[in-house]
């Protein structure tokens, strides 16, 4: 679905999935900063989402250099059209790869080529054909000895390759547009049709992972209800149907990276991850988000004098998040903080099964009236009523929020994840480390470990200010919005340039 098409160039063509411009969070506010950063640039978006129900709108005001924006819903239902008249039952047994240990995994051209899923591996022709049947479903479990029931093999397999015809699709409608680079900002879906739209065009193709998507969607799956879950013997051992969505989004990972041209990450705990996966170390680079430290710095401006004991979780209310650890850490600091309140800013509406969970764990530890969930709110109002930001999460990448904190004067408490440790105690370089501690650090899970270190900051003032020092420091040195987009225009700059390509 095309919603916005000025019919200019396409300088670069981003490709976003699960977030700009439906979804508001830390990678779209990097895509919005990147579009805004570079004004004399054309920009077009592709957002890849679930089903149009599963959105609320547009949560930005568009740039006036963004000329085209297509969303793309890949579970959405896909017109059926009538069986070719001839199929050589090769293209359902290239469909394989995709399966296959990571390993050994080395795919074939046809897997990114759009133009194969419209020719040799079309969909009527996987739901309906005989070839499917044999080389793809029945090869495939009787190959692996699936101990799970067929069905349920059979609606797996469905919906693990049912988006790639979306992608094919949103690829084969670029044909006719000029498009100078393509930039997608994770692998997975993304990622493999940044591949396909470099292959149709000819175009160099930047990949940036915010997050390792890998882990992440790993994450999701081990603890999804939503795939057959059999009876294993062995409680460490993923079960067969999880094994096979790991080993697809693993190898479409691997394939993200074999074809771009540059991978970046936020820090080098993840670029060390991405070259575990499979990226090769030459192509990787580090470029850490930035946030509007001038924006911020208004905000700050507005910070009253004796701001009360306020901790502010903020971010999404899910389970990577953690916020039940919050919720416990929030009792037992009450025990040496009498006057402290938990703010739970974020969205509850992605995970509402869960969200209860949280809001009936307060009620079972009698923290009503200590605990308040907020909902989404505008950090611009929260920041300067707040003490510290804390994140529990189990997973992050380089988290804005921790960012902005910063900028806006807030010392922040954050788990060992991720770039949490970078940014709050300095690991960037040498000098970036001698600036000091802008929080604290504290394991996963560690309920006693949060409240201590909460408590250091609330009861110690100077310890406070300290850390509320080296927080704008950093981010004023080493994190800005300028520095990012800079680092991203050379970089499209030179890419652009090596294609025969004058991007910026």
């Amino acid at each position: 679905m095309v919603v916005l098409d000025k019919g200019c160039d396409i300088d670069v063509l981003l490709v976003i999935e699960g977030a700009y411009p439906y979804i508001k969070g830390g990678v779209s506010t990097c895509v919005q900063q990147l579009i805004l950063g570079m004004p004399d640039t054309s920009f077009g978006v592709v957002f890849l989402g679930s089903r149009p129900e599963d959105y609320q709108g547009i949560q930005y005001e568009l740039p006036k250099n963004l000329v085209y924006l297509e969303s793309v819903f890949i579970f959405s239902p896909y017109e059926m059209v009538s069986l070719p008249k001839r199929l050589d039952g090769r293209g359902f047994h290239v469909l394989q790869e995709f399966l296959k240990d990571s390993r050994f995994f080395t795919p074939s051209p046809e897997l990114v080529d759009p133009a194969f899923y419209k020719t040799h591996a079309t969909f009527p022709a996987f739901l309906r054909s005989k070839h499917a049947w044999s080389s793809l479903f029945l090869e495939v479990y009787e190959k692996n000895g699936l101990n799970v029931p067929f069905v349920e093999f059979f609606w797996s397999l469905r919906n693990i390759f049912f988006p790639i015809w979306h992608l094919a699709d949103a690829a084969n409608r670029l044909r006719g547009r000029k498009v100078k680079l393509v930039h997608s900002h994770s692998t997975g879906y993304a990622g493999l049709l940044g591949v396909f739209v470099k292959r149709v065009m000819g175009v160099p193709f930047v990949l940036t992972e915010h997050g390792i998507y890998v882990r992440e969607r790993k994450a999701e799956i081990l603890g999804s209800q939503w795939i057959w879950r059999g009876q294993l013997q062995d409680k460490y051992r993923i079960d067969e149907l999880r094994d096979l969505w790991i080993r697809f989004f693993t190898n479409l990972g691997i394939l993200s990276y074999h074809w771009a041209d540059r991978i970046y990450s936020l820090y080098e705990g993840a670029r060390s991850a991405q070259i575990h996966l499979g990226a090769p170390k030459a192509k990787t680079d580090i470029l850490p988000n930035g946030v509007d430290v001038a924006h911020f710095a208004r905000v700050r401006a507005h910070r009253e004098k004796n701001v009360p004991p306020v901790v502010a979780c903020i971010g999404r209310v899910v389970p990577i998040k953690d916020i039940k650890t919050f919720i416990k850490g929030i009792a037992v600091l009450a025990k040496r903080v009498p006057d402290v309140v938990g703010w739970i800013v974020g969205p509850e509406d992605e995970d509402p099964m869960y969200a209860e969970e949280c809001r009936r764990l307060t009620r079972v530890l009698q923290l009503e009236q200590r605990v308040q969930f907020m909902g989404f709110q505008n950090l611009e109002g929260i920041l300067p009523k707040v003490q510290i930001v804390a994140l529990t999460s189990i997973s992050e990448g380089m988290p804005m929020v921790l960012l902005e904190a910063f900028a806006a004067g807030v010392p922040c408490v954050a788990t060992d994840v991720g770039s949490c440790r970078q940014l709050i105690c300095g690991g960037l370089n040498e000098e970036d480390k001698t600036l000091g501690e802008a929080g604290r650090i504290i394991k996963v899970g560690d309920v006693q470990g949060f409240a201590e270190a909460c408590a250091e900051l609330l009861l110690n003032e100077e310890r406070w200010r300290e850390a509320q020092l080296v927080a704008i420091e950093r981010v004023q040195r080493f994190y800005t919005v300028e520095r990012m987009v800079e680092q991203y225009r050379t970089a499209y700059r030179v890419l652009g340039t090596s294609n025969g390509r004058n991007i910026l």
